[in-house]
Order: C-alpha cells, then sequence, then structure tokens
C-alpha cells in the first residue's frame, strides 16, 4: 500500500465531493487537551453535552484499537442570508444562529464521511474507519487544530485561513498511517475582540470558555433560564454567533457552496408568536431539518417568550395569559407570566395576581411573583 499516493487520491477525491478543505493528523493522545479537559471540568466550565469519560475525548485508541491517523474534514457555510425578513412592531422575529441554517449539518458532514469511508474501503477493503461530528467522543476542534485545517481560536472556535470559522467539522479516526500535516500557526495575536464581546462573559479569557454562561449552551437548556441571562439572549433562538461576527478574520467571509445550506429566511428569522401555539407535529415540520431542533420545541418557545418581553410586545399578551393559565409545562408558564411583568401592561396585573391563587408548582410562583414585582413597579411610574 503506498500511503503517499492514496493520501493525494483521497485529497483529490474530496474535492470532488465537494468538501472544502481536507487534513490529516496523527491518532496520538491529545495530552494538551486532555489537561484543558480536567481544569475545565475542575472549574466547574462544562455544559454537560459533553462526553462524560476525558480519556475517551482525548485517546483515539480507545476508540479504535490500533488507530494510525485521523482524517479531518470541514465543509464552509454561509454566514449571509439572502432576502432576510425584517422583524417590525406587528411581526416580530426571532434568530437561529447560522450553524443552524439549512440541513442539519450533522447530516451534511455524514454524508461526506460516508462516503469518504466508502471510497478507502473500497481501495482497502481491511481498512479500518471509525467517524463522528459533534457528538461523538473526540473533539472535533482539536483534531482540526493538530490537522492544519485552521487554528484554535481565542473565541473557542476553529479559524481557517480559507473561510474563517464558518465551517462544520467532522472527522475519521483511521489505522491507516497516512502522513500527518502541519498544524496553522495561531493567527489572533493581541486581538480580544472575541473576549470583549462576549454577552455573558462566558469567554473567560482567549482560548477559555465556561460553558455554563455560554448563550449557545443557554439556549438549549430546557429549564427555566436564570434571571441575569434574560435580557443578554435577546431574540436568540438557538445559539450565538456574537463571536464569530466580531472576530476579524471572519470580515467579508460568505461562502454559498452547498446548496443545502442555503436557510429558509421564514425558519432561519420565525415569527416568535405563532411559535408558541406550535404544535409538536407542527414543529417538526416546519423546523426538525435543522440542527437546532435537536432539544425539541419547548426551549425554542421558551426563548421566544423572552424574545417578546425583550421587544416588550403587547401583541403578544393574550397568547402570553393563555400559556400561563393552560399550558402543562411549569418552564412555559412561569416564563410567561414573567414576560407579562416585563412588557409591563399594567391591566395584567390582575391576571397574574389571580394566577398566583391557583398555581401550586413554586417555581412558577416564583415566576409569577417576579412578574408582579415588575408591574407594581410600573404602576407606581
Amino acid at each position: 500500500m503506498n500511503v503517499t499516493l492514496f493520501k493525494k487520491e483521497l485529497i483529490n477525491y474530496s474535492k470532488e465531493i465537494k468538501i472544502n478543505k481536507i487534513g490529516f493528523a496523527s491518532a496520538n493522545t491529545f495530552e494538551t487537551l486532555k489537561q484543558r479537559l480536567i481544569d475545565q471540568k475542575e472549574l466547574g466550565y462544562q455544559s454537560g453535552f459533553e462526553e462524560s469519560d476525558i480519556k475517551k475525548r482525548t485517546t483515539p485508541q480507545l476508540l479504535l484499537p490500533k488507530a494510525r491517523s485521523i482524517i479531518s474534514i470541514a465543509l464552509a457555510y454561509p454566514s449571509k442570508m439572502k432576502k432576510p425578513p425584517r422583524s417590525t412592531k406587528d411581526d416580530r422575529r426571532g434568530i437561529f444562529c447560522r450553524a443552524s441554517w439549512g440541513k442539519d449539518y450533522h447530516l451534511l458532514l455524514r454524508e461526506k464521511m460516508n462516503l469518504i469511508e466508502a471510497f478507502i474501503k473500497d481501495k482497502y477493503p481491511e481498512a479500518k474507519i471509525l467517524s463522528m461530528v459533534d457528538t461523538g467522543e473526540l473533539s472535533d476542534r482539536a483534531v482540526a487544530e493538530r490537522a492544519g485545517i485552521g487554528w484554535s481560536g481565542k473565541n473557542c472556535a476553529i479559524i481557517t485561513p480559507e473561510f474563517g470559522s464558518y465551517v462544520y467539522l467532522g472527522e475519521l479516526i483511521t489505522n491507516i498511517p497516512f502522513e500527518p500535516d502541519q498544524p496553522i500557526e495561531e493567527g489572533c495575536g493581541t486581538c480580544n475582540k472575541c473576549v470583549d464581546a462576549c454577552p455573558t462573559s462566558a469567554l473567560v479569557q482567549g482560548g477559555q470558555l465556561d460553558s455554563s454562561k455560554c448563550i449557545a449552551f443557554l439556549t438549549q437548556t430546557k429549564g427555566f433560564l436564570p434571571d441575569q441571562y434574560r435580557k443578554k439572549i435577546g431574540n436568540r433562538l438557538y445559539g450565538c454567533d456574537t463571536c464569530q461576527t466580531v472576530c476579524p478574520e471572519n470580515r467579508g467571509k460568505d461562502f454559498h457552496f452547498h446548496v443545502e445550506m442555503e436557510p429558509d429566511p421564514k425558519i432561519a428569522k420565525p415569527s416568535l408568536k405563532p411559535l408558541l401555539t406550535m404544535s409538536n407535529r407542527e414543529f417538526k415540520e416546519k423546523f426538525g431539518h435543522v440542527s437546532g431542533s435537536w432539544r425539541g420545541k419547548k426551549p425554542i418557545q421558551r426563548n421566544a417568550i423572552i424574545a417578546l418581553a425583550h421587544f416588550k410586545d403587547e401583541a403578544s399578551l393574550p397568547i402570553l395569559e393563555k400559556l400561563l393559565n393552560d399550558d402543562p409545562r411549569p418552564v412555559i408558564r412561569g416564563t410567561a407570566a414573567w414576560a407579562i411583568g416585563k412588557i409591563g401592561q399594567k391591566d395584567y396585573l390582575a391576571v397574574l395576581e389571580k394566577r398566583l391563587e391557583l398555581e401550586e408548582d413554586q417555581e412558577v410562583r416564583n415566576e409569577i411573583q417576579k412578574g408582579i414585582q415588575l408591574l407594581e413597579a410600573c404602576k407606581g411610574e
């Protein structure tokens, strides 16, 4: 087996199937990452969505015995939407982050990696391959950094010279000993714009993220959103792009290589009020194909309620009142109560007081009391 020649063939094939960048790395243990993950765990900076076993996250051989190398791939996604709908007083809209525009990137990357796997197996049937993306044990970014796809930016994203940080990442572990590529030299320099701009100060310092404060994480949680983050979330329904949009390396970067990634503007920036009364079936039919739907409709609906409060959308008050009184989910009832108070229509004070008499869930009662306090403050103005 001529591994050097086969690597060139694989690179050429990757271009044929519209992979925007491919790199090769050794399957050695990620020692530096291991210590960083231990530190993150001790500091309480993990989100809880990660693989809990740090050894699995940093030791490719535990995932694929006799692993020799890792193939890293990147697909560039759009940063600008064509003809985005405007959010108006009569039609307030939320926003999904760019990584949730178009078809779910997990599926797109999986399709590409399946093609690569088939290409390798056709040439070398005895090859062993394990592919993963995002939800796998390995850190996509650590692999991509080692494979020369890009450098690890201060915003904790991989930044490529060609496409900025607007790339989806996936990797394939294999027992084929490909010659590793050289990592790219770190390019952030003294720039600290992403750290300074982070809405919740989740970027503790360049390259260190407290995931529990990150809006991208917070929008995916299913419980009550902590008070201190409700104003920060704005009209975000899923994810956050601030640390990417302020990055100088992303200036002018907008690529439309893959038609599947093109967003439907009315889904990427949906009307908020219809979201509140959407059934599970309607939600799946409309949003089921985007990555931002993976946690179901409740977090999206909770975030939509917070967004309407952010806009002080008085037209949404009848819907919020109905949610407060009829929705079986405490998080939705409670968030609706708080939003009613935040919108500030004094006539709704009686609505909250009446509901307080009937509500049995203590967390919801706490939210109703917050709403009452907000409206009483308005009453005194």
